[in-house]
C-alpha cells in the first residue's frame, strides 16, 4: 500500500477497512469490483472488499480475538451469545454458514439450529 499510508483520510478509515477484512490499495489498482474513496474531490484509496465466505471466518477471528480464547472453549451461553451476534450480522445466509459456526463453536450444526431456534422462541 505505497502512497497512501500517510493520507488522513486513510489513518481514519483504515479501522473500518480492517474490521470488514478489507484490503487498501492505491486507486490506480482498483479493481471493476473494488470501492473507491474519495475526499476533497480527489481519489484517496480504493478498498477490496473480502468475498462473503472469507467474510464469517473474518468475524469468527474477530471474535475470537475479542473473547480472548478460541470458540469452542466457550461456555454454552457464550457461544449462544456469539450465535446470536452472527446471525445479527447475517452469518448464516452466507453458503454453509451454519458448518462454519458449528466447527468454529466446536458444536454440531443442529446444536446451532437449536441455538438459532432458542433466539426465535424467545
Amino acid at each position: 500500500m505505497t502512497g497512501i499510508g500517510d493520507d488522513p483520510f486513510v489513518t481514519a478509515v483504515k479501522p473500518l477497512v480492517d474490521a470488514m477484512g478489507g484490503e487498501m490499495l492505491p486507486p490506480g489498482q482498483a479493481g471493476p469490483d473494488d470501492v473507491v474513496l474519495s475526499w476533497e474531490g480527489a481519489d484517496v484509496v480504493a478498498v477490496r472488499l473480502p468475498q462473503l465466505a472469507d467474510s464469517l471466518d473474518h468475524i469468527l477471528a474477530a471474535l475470537e480475538r475479542k473473547r480472548g480464547k478460541p470458540l469452542a472453549e466457550l461456555d454454552r451461553k457464550a457461544k449462544q451469545e456469539v450465535v446470536r451476534i452472527l446471525e445479527a450480522r447475517g452469518a448464516f445466509s452466507v453458503r454453509h454458514g451454519v458448518e462454519t459456526v458449528a466447527g468454529a463453536l466446536g458444536v454440531s450444526r443442529f446444536t446451532v439450529y437449536n441455538y438459532l431456534n432458542r433466539e426465535k422462541d424467545a
